[in-house]
């Protein structure tokens, strides 16, 4: 069955396009947490797995999944992903704290903080991170113009006749 409303079957194409690539950022992520973690503890796992994984997504969002991230300058949109990024690695590391200390493991415990993550970072990437740059309106012509004093009176203000 085809989708005949074009923008909704982008934005579903798009939905499958971002389930991929966190698929991507999770499982790069999640080893390297999981086998890390007794090595050299949680913080660290959690900051170099997320590290490896983030850059893997931020590349595959940025030139796949949202296309409008193109057009936007990368510094531009490099600042907006590295501060959702940061609020996200603190947020990820309380979740696996609080789930470790209630008895949950971490490798069961980075499932539950994905599933909170994947709506989440959705939501942010497509309307903040890799949104379309809006459209700058500018005049075309100086605003002065328009005074009263400076407009000419060429068409008379007639009523329209009424049918």
């Amino acid at each position: 069955m085809a989708i005949k409303n074009k923008k909704l079957h982008r934005e579903i194409v798009r939905i499958a396009e971002y389930l991929i690539t966190g698929g991507a950022w999770f499982w790069s992520g999640y080893f390297i947490i999981v086998f890390l973690t007794p090595v050299i503890g949680l913080w660290w796992a959690n900051i170099i797995g997320n590290g490896v994984g983030l850059t893997i997504n931020f590349i595959l969002e940025r030139y796949w999944v949202f296309e409008g991230g193109k057009k936007r300058k990368i510094t531009d949109v490099g600042w907006r992903y590295v501060t959702i990024t940061t609020v996200n690695l603190f947020l990820n590391y309380f979740i696996l704290k609080y789930l470790q200390n209630v008895g949950i493991p971490v490798s069961i415990g980075q499932f539950i903080s994905s599933g909170i993550f994947t709506v989440w970072n959705y939501m942010w990437y497509r309307f903040w991170v890799f949104a379309k740059k809006g459209k700058v309106v500018r005049r075309t012509h100086a605003p002065v113009l328009h005074h009263a004093k400076h407009v000419r009176a060429t068409t008379k203000l007639t009523p329209k006749p009424a049918k």
